[in-house]
């Protein structure tokens, strides 16, 4: 029996899940509906699913900003209506995606899809691959979900001070502290906005708009001091980045 998940911010849609399901009940175990991103990580967490339907825009965190968060993802069968870029990962990375509304007709061939497929060897990499792609679309790009302990913390990317690379992590600082997000230096290089946020080392990402002055220090190198009082170092390349910015 294959252990599953559904999880969407609609009653409806997850009746639809529910309903459709019943056609493989010698097959698949659903182990819980979920309404939301919150509901659907605690319960991952807790039963390990084989599979989860899930929904993309829901309140709270969307699916994406969920699937992040979890250390051992689950094959995922999507049922949404989402954007292009989206869509292209869903094609290359997910078992299925089901645009809403969908017919039973569809929702067993993904079904089927996943039933008959090998288990998949790298399932966390898989899960890696569809986020980096479904990070093209504008809509991921204006908040940083981290995961604190038990909690969930969204990060407006206007709270972001400046992004620092900590072993396999980067360390996000805001005003209220530094959390930990498992993304590597180059993913936020390339879906920050480059007019706002500059690489200016390579452990070193900063918003142009909290630096209060930039200091020479040593060879070909300078010190970015920001509203906080921290001091970010700036390489070669990175005060080449920044006056193009700022247009100096």
């Amino acid at each position: 029996m294959k252990r599953v998940l559904v999880i969407d911010d609609e009653p409806l849609a997850r009746m639809v899940v529910l309903e459709y399901l019943q056609g493989f009940s010698d097959q698949i175990e659903v182990l819980q509906e979920c309404g939301d991103g919150f509901e659907g990580l605690k319960a991952i967490q807790q039963y390990q699913p084989d599979l989860i339907f899930l929904d993309v825009q829901m309140p709270k965190i969307n699916g994406f900003e969920m699937l992040e968060l979890v250390e051992q993802p689950p094959s995922v069968i999507f049922t949404t209506a989402f954007d292009e870029y989206a869509i292209k990962a869903f094609e290359t990375h997910a078992v299925d995606y089901l645009l809403k509304p969908f017919t039973r007709d569809r929702f067993n061939k993904a079904v089927e899809k996943f039933l008959s497929q090998a288990p998949v060897v790298h399932p966390v990499k898989q899960t890696e691959s569809l986020l980096e792609a479904a990070s093209q679309s504008p809509a991921q790009h204006e908040r940083i979900v981290v995961k604190t302990g038990t909690k969930v913390k969204i990060i407006p990317v206007n709270d972001v001070e400046y992004l620092e690379a900590d072993d396999d992590y980067v360390s996000v600082h805001t005003s209220e502290g530094s959390f930990l997000k498992n993304k590597t230096m180059s993913f936020f290089e390339q879906t920050l906005d480059p007019s706002t946020f500059v690489r200016v080392h390579r452990s070193y990402i900063i918003k142009i708009q909290n630096i209060t002055r930039i200091d020479p220090y040593e060879k070909d190198a300078h010190i970015a001091i920001l509203k906080s009082g921290a001091k970010i170092p700036v390489s070669k390349t990175g005060y080449a980045k920044l006056k193009q910015v700022l247009g100096i």
